[in-house]
């Protein structure tokens, strides 16, 4: 991201995402490239997400588990230039990539890690679209659909949001365009907030393995195929499913303390001193405040949940933008 412009302190940004429109880099996603003719029929046999039903003018959100069911990295795949791409968190990208590479066997895909050489922008606040359409005359509105213009793909998010992706070596004259046009720059944690706010999952390394998908709401995502056959870990979700085991869920919660990482425990007095769940993703929200995505037991909400043990701050349960039955 050369000649990128420092962001603007928090306040503005947060105020700019509330009224207006902040654009930022998403340097904490990785892109992971696969092609070959047999990329489709592999990644289907892996993922949780319907991946034969992606086309390119639509994306998916979809998780990689182990076979107990227990997800390694959730994703955005899309299609591009014949190829399908997965974007994740970067801090476990090498391993995803070293990991699915080892059941490529014979299959005539391959997989490349594109993060050098394609940036991606984050848009969001409720001028979003007015900005995106500073690059893409003719963006998609409804969520999760994609539009391509030359070498760059403009995919609608969840709650009015949008992302580009687009060669490295166009990235500073597309900032300077959407800057141009109003936008705010901003620090990548203000984008983690409106993912926050949207209710959408991010495997990072801390929390790897931690969770089913359904646990993070994935399949209230259409991150779920209940219905595409076997893929790793089919069996274990299926069954969660299906027997209406799902004691875990997502919520959003906003906590009175600055220092929130993903992979801290939360804690509820019906656990009798086990920790209830876990802390997702976290950012600041306000000075001395923290918004969070956490995956603790449905039981304990009505109970309250506290970060760190019992005596930990309170987590104040904030809504999301679907409904958690």
């Amino acid at each position: 991201m050369n000649r990128i412009p420092a962001p603007a302190d928090m306040a503005t940004a947060i105020a700019a995402l509330e009224t207006g429109a902040i654009i930022s880099p998403l340097t904490a996603h990785g892109l992971l490239r696969f092609s070959g003719e047999d990329t489709l029929t592999f990644l289907h046999g892996q993922f949780s997400s319907d991946i034969k039903a992606l086309d390119e003018q639509h994306a998916q959100y979809s998780s990689y588990s182990t076979a107990k069911g227990r997800m390694l990295a959730s994703f955005l795949v899309f299609r591009a230039a014949g190829d399908y791409w997965l974007q994740m968190s970067a801090d476990i990208l090498p391993a995803i990539q070293k990991r699915l590479s080892m059941y490529i066997l014979r299959s005539k895909t391959k997989a490349v890690d594109a993060s050098q050489d394609y940036a991606m922008i984050g848009i969001a606040g409720s001028q979003a679209a007015q900005i995106a359409r500073t690059i893409v005359p003719q963006q998609p509105t409804q969520a999760l659909t994609v539009q391509h213009e030359g070498a760059l793909t403009l995919i609608s998010l969840p709650e009015g949001r949008y992302q580009i992706v687009v060669p490295a070596e166009q990235t500073a004259d597309t900032w300077a365009k959407l800057a141009a046009a109003g936008a705010i720059p901003a620090d990548e944690s203000i984008w983690r907030l409106s993912e926050i706010r949207a209710g959408i999952p991010w495997v990072t390394a801390p929390t790897q393995e931690a969770f089913v998908p359904q646990m993070a709401n994935l399949d209230l995502l259409g991150g779920v195929s209940f219905t595409k056959g076997c893929y790793t870990g089919q069996e274990i979700v299926a069954r969660t499913q299906h027997l209406g085991k799902i004691k875990r869920r997502m919520f959003r919660a906003r906590i009175a303390a600055e220092s929130v990482a993903a992979g801290q425990e939360v804690f509820s007095p019906e656990m009798n001193g086990q920790h209830s769940g876990q802390i997702l993703l976290a950012a600041p929200a306000t000075p001395g405040s923290t918004e969070a995505l956490v995956v603790a037991q449905i039981s304990s909400i009505e109970h309250g949940l506290h970060l760190g043990s019992l005596e930990g701050p309170q987590l104040q349960m904030l809504d999301l933008p679907y409904s958690i039955e």
